[in-house]
């Protein structure tokens, strides 16, 4: 069944992307989000873009539809009479119809909620890579670290979502490695500290968070908070669809202006929330490792991911880490320029690394 979803959408779709890439051949990096799926790809010294939303929503088919959704450009494919709109266009009819897309992954991992979210993402994913000129070219993915805890019931588990990765990716002719999601933040942003310092990736689904010592990733993990769960949240208290709070959100907030309304205001306690407890869980995995690798010199902080882009986060983030103890001293925090793509990137540099 998977291989007509894939077929049909292949078919239809055309999709929307951000900086496209060219078709040359080698290494590529891939991060496999909840919220987005990027790829990374280099051409001589500059690296090239290719993102795509990793939902979808479904309205019902008929044959004047569908000719409006093919005029227009607009990602979709067939299945029990439905047309499932993927990728950005996914969020554009969400938001029309005051509805809410559909994830083939949430808390970090794939859906085991949703029959067709497998062959979706899949779907999703080669629209972006395609097959490799050469059979056998390296791709590295990124993968989120072990839930530190479970209280949200995440029934998925990061080893099986990772083999239905690297399995796909292995059909499609690739040479698949995956890649720690935090520790990419350290490979695309620590190179000057020899790849030394703690990553966070604030994603949409997780929070991952990897201390690595000389490229060695020493501790990682990750907690079942992101941007998913600010949305969820808010939507809740505010009686609107997390798609819409999603949408307000990443116009852009500002965590340290003074709430203009109750949408600000919401938006602001939960951003605290995950911040508290993200700097929490930092003292408790990486204060009672006894894996600390001895470490004399203070190392760097970088953060990245869609749910650090908010005004004001890097600030909020260093008064909450005044308030814990680790048992290493922090050189500095920084926040990624290009959060979005900053994961891909890391995925990248570990793929033309080992590809040599």
């Amino acid at each position: 069944m998977a291989d007509t979803y894939l077929n049909e959408y292949t078919e239809a779709s055309t999709t929307s992307v951000t900086e496209k890439s060219d078709s040359s051949s080698g290494p590529i990096g891939l991060d496999v989000g909840t919220s987005n799926i990027v790829m990374a790809k280099s051409h001589g010294s500059k690296t090239f873009y290719n993102k795509q939303i990793n939902a979808y929503f479904t309205i019902p088919q008929s044959k004047f539809t569908r000719q409006i959704l093919t005029k227009n450009e607009i990602a979709f494919f067939e299945h029990n009479k439905q047309f499932y709109i993927v990728g950005d266009s996914a969020e554009n009819f969400a938001n029309m119809f005051n509805a809410n897309t559909k994830r083939p992954m949430e808390s970090g991992l794939l859906s085991m909620r949703e029959d067709e979210g497998i062959a979706i993402m899949q779907a999703i994913i080669k629209s972006l890579i395609g097959r490799p000129k050469k059979f056998g070219e390296l791709i590295c993915f990124s993968i989120p670290g072990q839930i530190l805890e479970n209280e949200h019931g995440v029934t998925s588990t990061v080893e099986g979502h990772e083999s239905v990765i690297k399995i796909y990716l292995e059909s499609l002719g690739y040479t698949a490695i995956s890649i720690n999601e935090g520790l990419a933040a350290v490979m695309a942003e620590l190179a000057d500290n020899n790849y030394t310092g703690i990553g966070i990736s604030m994603g949409a689904g997780l929070c991952n968070v990897c201390l690595s010592y000389m490229s060695v990733p020493v501790i990682t993990y990750s907690i079942p908070k992101g941007g998913d769960y600010i949305d969820m949240k808010t939507s809740t208290d505010l009686g609107v669809p997390a798609t819409h709070v999603k949408s307000v959100k990443e116009k852009g907030i500002d965590l340290l202006g003074l709430p203009k309304n109750k949408m600000d205001l919401a938006l602001q306690i939960y951003y605290t929330d995950v911040i508290n407890h993200l700097v929490n869980s930092m003292q408790k995995a990486i204060g009672s490792s006894d894996k600390m690798p001895k470490i004399t010199e203070p190392i760097p902080i970088v953060i990245t991911g869609g749910t650090s882009k908010p005004k004001g986060f890097k600030e909020r983030f260093e008064l909450a880490l005044k308030s814990i103890r680790l048992p290493i001293a922090i050189s500095s925090v920084s926040i990624s320029k290009e959060p979005l793509y900053t994961t891909a990137r890391g995925a990248l540099a570990m793929a033309l690394i080992e590809g040599k």
